[in-house]
């Protein structure tokens, strides 16, 4: 019984760090953003105050809960390129409610909150993969193969949507794109 646990054990062991081997040594080629503005990434430090809140769903879940500071919706206008009326249509609230919420020092609700910080996650991850917050945005606004040929930013006013959006990032991430 024990050599054939030692086998089992060996093969799994020699799959894992072959595994490990081939993923360490496989290059990522960059997406093609031909057409595509190609500006410095300065946009970083934005996502770094909002990232502890998004790097894993315990975190999310709590910080949703207490609420975001309204500001954190102009940041994300401010970072992502979205024109008022594409905020208010995947956020379902005005600029002007969050400029009112920002003076009087309000926090956002819970359902805001947490769609927030899945958007500045998945604009994380857009800008990973094409450079600039720009270039992502404007891939957001062409219809997606891997989505159906649906336009992305149609999809960001629900949560499910802003999950797909992020599987069809991991998949052009990884050249998977049939």
């Amino acid at each position: 019984m024990w050599k054939k646990f030692f086998f089992i054990w060996k093969n799994f062991h020699i799959f894992v760090l072959g595994f490990k081997d081939m993923a360490a040594k496989k290059k990522l080629k960059p997406y093609n953003t031909d057409g595509l503005s190609s500006g410095l990434l300065a946009e970083p430090e934005v996502f770094y105050g909002y990232r502890p809140a998004y790097t894993n769903d315990i975190n999310l879940l709590m910080r949703s809960k207490q609420g975001l500071n309204a500001k954190a919706a102009l940041d994300f206008i401010s970072l992502s390129g979205f024109t008022q009326d594409e905020f208010q249509g995947t956020f379902n609230t005005t600029v002007k409610t969050i400029q009112n919420h920002v003076t009087r020092q309000l926090t956002l609700d819970a359902a805001l909150s947490e769609k927030l910080l899945k958007s500045f996650e998945l604009f994380d991850k857009g800008v990973e993969i094409f450079g600039t917050a720009d270039n992502f945005h404007k891939w957001l606004n062409k219809p997606a193969f891997g989505l159906g040929y649906q336009v992305p930013m149609t999809l960001m006013d629900t949560i499910t949507g802003i999950k797909l959006i992020m599987e069809e990032l991991i998949r052009i991430e990884f050249g998977d794109l049939a």
